[in-house]
């Protein structure tokens, strides 16, 4: 198929690709030339613009940093919406405000697509090698239609519900990881001051009751495990910043449906001191440096 991929950073880049593997033929726009020029290296096309990355495409992917950023490409007075042909194949991946993806999706509609929000688990490295989770909101129907291409880039793959429950989800899920990776930080900084070596106390943990992802697959501790950000200086992977939204997200759904998430709110205030310091651009297990500081 022809697909259209707006939005090549660290985890829309590796998805597009993992396109291309397939056998589709992908046209790339981003702000960044170098992760387009990537794109093309690896037999990509580069777009000029939205219309250009639309234009005979038989689906639509974006994968952008916030909500302003998806209103701002699908609503845009030169947006998807106002180049993409009626029928198309469209998702959103993005982690934005469920209500913000109702609207989206909404204003889709109207125009004869079925978008269907798509946002991801699984990190850079799951969007590397495939093995993504995504988390669906939107007509079952669209999802169908879909499901070939979401199969290309991810392992599982579930339909939350109507437009907007799979960005519920995702913020759901971003909260609770903040909160893991915070208190597997807490915990192996803990052990580290009492002389432990955080390897053994990581492989302890990992078969014990505080087994978690964070401990076993995305070990916030340099040292512990070659393939985490912490052995690169928490270069790539998913960022401070990025998790703060999530976290901002989490907390602005839950002021508004009157649920308490006492420990999403705390988690959110540390990665606000962990980005004002300088570390917005780190990745989110960097917060193990903050929480290991003395006095």
């Amino acid at each position: 198929m022809d697909i259209a991929f707006i939005g090549l950073g660290n985890m829309g880049l590796p998805m597009a690709l993992n396109l291309q593997k397939a056998g589709h033929r992908v046209r790339g726009l981003d702000l960044a030339p170098a992760q387009v020029e990537a794109l093309v290296a690896a037999g990509g096309e580069a777009a000029r613009d939205i219309a250009h990355a639309v234009q005979g495409a038989q689906a639509v992917f974006t994968m952008l940093p916030a909500s302003k950023h998806v209103e701002r490409v699908w609503l845009g007075e030169d947006g998807v919406l106002a180049h993409v042909a009626p029928g198309t194949r469209v998702a959103d991946c993005s982690t934005i405000a469920p209500e913000v993806a109702r609207r989206v999706a909404q204003a889709a509609a109207g125009q004869g697509l079925a978008l269907i929000d798509a946002p991801v688990s699984g990190g850079t490295g799951g969007a590397q090698a495939g093995t993504l989770t995504f988390m669906v909101g939107g007509d079952e129907t669209a999802l169908t239609a879909m499901r070939p291409l979401l199969e290309a880039m991810g392992r599982n793959i579930f339909h939350a519900g109507p437009s907007g429950c799979g960005q519920t989800v995702k913020i759901c899920n971003n909260m609770l990881l903040g909160i893991l990776m915070i208190g597997t930080s807490e915990a192996l900084n803990l052990g580290i001051a009492n002389g432990m070596d955080p390897k053994v106390l990581s492989s302890v943990m990992a078969q014990s009751s505080g087994r978690n992802w964070a401990l076993e697959v995305y070990n916030p501790c340099p040292g512990v495990m070659d393939s985490a950000p912490a052995a690169r200086g928490y270069s790539g992977g998913f960022g401070v910043d990025l998790m703060r939204k999530d976290l901002g997200l989490a907390v602005e759904n839950a002021l508004a449906s009157g649920a308490a998430v006492p420990l999403g709110a705390l988690a959110r205030s540390l990665y606000d001191l962990h980005s004002q310091a300088g570390n917005g651009a780190l990745d989110f297990s960097s917060v193990f440096g903050m929480l290991g500081k003395k006095g």
